[in-house]
């Protein structure tokens, strides 16, 4: 019972922080359109950045659990900011292959020379094995999730989600400013917990922001 109403309370902030959140000129109720805890993700196709052939998210998750970054992509710069924060997942690149998850960096923007800004954007960076980086040329993919930010030098809303082997969300943070993402620590500590109720006789509370993590016995 206390875990249940911990739950309800931090779910209840969380929504109360992202109302809280939104910037002016944003788009009215917009986040009530965001994939939420608990929901499917649609089985997208993503552009990788070299090559043809697109990539089904379906295939990603089919061995694991997916952590799902958008970034900024190229609002007519590169942003430092996702920069860092692509810097800090590589950093914990041991963690993440030992819980088995894969992550994919979505890199949105018009589609002219998408490519070329995204190549610049990694420069000598070096993904490893477990990260997959893709382009969302004309924001398909962004549209779709209902991530736009739709203003002037704008592209998404910096965001993360975790989804488990059947694309359910587990784990999400939806940024209404270029900072204010989620931190690579929580994101792990989601991996954890789903890791711990899927080898273990405990269930995990799916994770908003504002929340912590919680095994219910």
């Amino acid at each position: 019972m206390v875990c249940r109403r911990s739950a309800v309370l931090a779910a209840w902030f969380a929504v109360a922080v992202m109302a809280w959140c939104v910037p002016a000129g944003a788009q009215q109720d917009k986040e009530l359109d965001f994939l939420k805890i608990s929901d499917t993700a649609p089985d997208v196709a993503f552009q990788p950045l070299e090559g043809d052939e697109k990539i089904k998210l379906s295939s990603l998750t089919e061995s694991g659990p997916v952590v799902l970054v958008v970034l900024r992509g190229f609002p007519g710069y590169q942003c430092p900011i996702c920069f860092r924060q692509m810097g800090d997942l590589i950093k914990h690149a041991e963690d993440f292959q030992r819980l088995g998850a894969k992550v994919v960096l979505v890199y949105p923007g018009p589609a002219a020379d998408l490519d070329e800004k995204a190549k610049e954007f990694l420069r000598d960076a070096q993904l490893p094995e477990s990260f997959v980086f893709v382009i969302d040329p004309d924001y398909a993919f962004t549209n779709l999730f209902h991530l736009r930010w739709d203003e002037p030098r704008e592209t998404a809303y910096p965001s993360t989600f975790v989804l488990d082997s059947e694309r359910v969300v587990k784990f999400r943070t939806i940024s209404f400013s270029h900072g204010d993402r989620a931190k690579t620590d929580d994101v792990i500590e989601a991996l954890e917990l789903m890791h711990a109720a899927a080898t273990a006789t405990g269930q995990e509370i799916p994770l908003d922001r504002g929340t912590t993590p919680v095994l219910n016995r």
